[in-house]
């Protein structure tokens, strides 16, 4: 903190410069502190950061400090492996994010001219509008409202390297750097490897691993009437922990679609669409289910949702035959099919259940992919059903910590959208595939109110407010809480998706002004990083933003395509936004709570 840079042009002291490098538990012998150590310190680890104190719960402090080598090598200060890696390095606008904020930064620094730090902290000034006293401060507002004004950083690099007089470059001392200012000042990065191949339903174990269920096999030419795919884990710096091509296998894993779950023991549930079973793996990806998995002698159907609850049970469900499938206290002895088809309660009250979650009052609720309601019954007693009205085609559901719904509405409210669900649904009625019908609308999709909408219920299942359209919200798939009830939305579109983050319903963690539902995230959403067709979202212990890469390709997953692009129907690698999010504890059971108290 303070000193004078060795090429400083100003000369002498300058108390606004503060930099930063977080080491971890094992730090390198030699440790370079500098720009690019800054801006990689501060983003990973901006949820823990307040001023030079860097304080948090041990898990989200060692994922944190973890995650600054994939943008810096501390014993340089130079560029890190990941961020150099062909996923990335020339993919992606992060490089270029990262080099720009190094830069600007260093304008200051080095007093490129005598009011370069004024400039610098001015342009940092968060939404308060208190200036901060130094570049470290100043970086943390930007890392953690990165969509607030970022035009502000970017005007910078003009002022402190204008274009010489006869030169094409901007003689920066960080390359490469940006040509037009971001949407936000984020910094994602992509990773791969494990099997991972267009994954679906995502979860954070107890110790920070991203598990990903996978539709479809490595490399295969794969349709979406095949789904192979296996189960692949992630360290919480993006390392693939299974095995490279074909993941953890066995146990009746093939073909995963939206129902993944982790118990308190770290056990992993997944359901199937491709051997129609509830399969279960231990913490080392060890299979705990049979080579067929839980089948229940054949009787269950394309598989969907599934959760654990804080007692301990499972539920899952069926979404071609209506079925609900409970194991109490996770017990695969024990497990049953409470009901199927449409004779009895809850499953009379379903059409197509497709996800579920629990709420504080000991409540299941299940959204219905091809209706407009949504499904709630007491865990006791499933056969006390009710529905609510909800938009066309809820998907992900989630539960925040004053109890209310959030839901994706595929299609919103706009009448017209029914008409491509109610051809999906003859399409079925008929005897064909009602997905490439589904998908071929949602990607004919547009953000607006004639587009999909994330609705929010009350407890009582009445709205919490008008449903959300828009700013990041095009066809939205999954939903996560933070640890601010602050809502994130992922969109399975037309490619590239973004994602969304929403004001939630403890407003006095957004920004002043903002009401419930009103959105955080720039009008496009935050984009970048090489997202294609998500799928899902979830949070981890550090506050990072994980999101899934299904689809990249539509008509290769629905339809036989070019020989030379036969395989690029699955989605390739998880997206992580590092530092946006309030931490939450994990493994996600029951709603979503704070890693920290409050």
């Amino acid at each position: 903190q303070g000193g004078a840079a060795a090429i400083s042009k100003g000369g002498g002291e300058n108390p606004a410069i503060a930099w930063l490098s977080v080491l971890g538990n094992t730090p390198p012998t030699n440790v370079v502190v500098n720009e690019m150590t800054t801006v990689a310190s501060v983003w990973t680890n901006a949820q823990f950061l307040n001023g030079t104190t860097l304080k948090g719960h041990p898990l989200g402090l060692r994922i944190a400090a973890g995650n600054v080598p994939s943008f810096v090598d501390l014993q340089t200060g130079g560029w890190g492996t990941t961020i150099q890696d062909p996923l990335n390095s020339s993919q992606t606008p992060t490089m270029a994010n990262f080099a720009t904020l190094a830069s600007v930064l260093a304008g200051c620094v080095t007093q490129i001219n005598p009011d370069a730090c004024t400039q610098f902290l001015a342009a940092s000034t968060p939404r308060s509008g208190k200036t901060p006293s130094d570049t470290l401060a100043a970086l943390e507002g930007v890392a953690r409202d990165s969509s607030y004004r970022p035009e502000r950083l970017f005007a910078l690099l003009d002022t402190f390297y204008p274009v010489p007089n006869g030169k094409r470059l901007r003689p920066t001392p960080f390359m490469p750097y940006l040509t037009w200012a971001p949407s936000a000042w984020t910094l994602p990065l992509k990773f791969t490897g494990g099997g991972l191949s267009a994954p679906g339903k995502m979860m954070v174990d107890s110790e920070g691993n991203v598990w990903a269920g996978n539709n479809f096999l490595v490399g295969a030419q794969n349709q979406d009437s095949l789904w192979d795919g296996t189960l692949s884990k992630f360290a919480p710096n993006g390392r693939p922990l299974s095995p490279i091509t074909y993941g953890f296998t066995g146990g009746g894993i093939e073909g995963v679609g939206f129902g993944l779950a982790i118990d308190a023991q770290d056990n992993v549930w997944a359901t199937t669409y491709g051997s129609q079973a509830v399969t279960k793996f231990d913490r080392s990806g060890k299979p705990l289910s049979p080579p067929e998995g839980y089948t229940f002698n054949g009787r269950l159907g394309l598989m969907q949702g599934v959760i654990v609850t804080p007692g301990g049970d499972v539920w899952a469900l069926g979404v071609t035959k209506n079925q609900l499938v409970h194991f109490p206290k996770g017990d695969p002895a024990q497990g049953r099919i409470v009901c199927e088809g449409r004779s009895v309660e809850p499953c009379k009250s379903f059409l197509a259940p497709f996800h579920l979650a629990i709420d504080q009052q000991d409540r299941i609720w299940v959204s219905n992919f091809v209706s407009d309601w949504v499904t709630r019954f007491p865990a006791s007693d499933p056969s006390k059903a009710e529905t609510f009205k909800t938009g066309i085609s809820p998907g992900g559901m989630a539960v925040d910590s004053q109890g209310n719904v959030w839901v994706a509405s595929h299609f919103g409210t706009a009448l017209r959208n029914w008409f491509g669900l109610g051809r999906a649904l003859l399409t079925k009625e008929l005897g064909g595939n009602w997905d490439p019908v589904l998908v071929h609308a949602m990607m004919a999709e547009r953000s607006g109110s004639s587009g999909g909408a994330v609705v929010a219920l009350r407890p009582d299942g009445q709205p919490a407010r008008a449903p959300v359209y828009g700013n990041g919200i095009v066809v939205p798939w999954a939903i996560a809480i933070d640890g601010n009830d602050h809502v994130w939305v992922s969109n399975f579109s037309d490619p590239p998706d973004p994602i969304a983050e929403l004001c939630g319903s403890r407003t006095e963690t957004c920004p002043p002004g903002m009401k419930m539902g009103d959105p955080i995230s720039p009008p496009g959403g935050f984009v970048g990083g090489g997202m294609q067709m998500l799928i899902d979202i979830a949070i981890d212990p550090a506050g990072d933003v994980w999101v899934g890469n299904n689809w990249q390709m539509a008509q290769a997953a629905l339809q036989r395509v070019d020989e030379a692009q036969s395989t690029l129907g699955a989605g390739q690698g998880l997206v992580v936004f590092y530092g946006m999010a309030k931490p939450v504890r994990t493994p996600l059971i029951g709603p979503a709570q704070p890693a920290e108290p409050r």
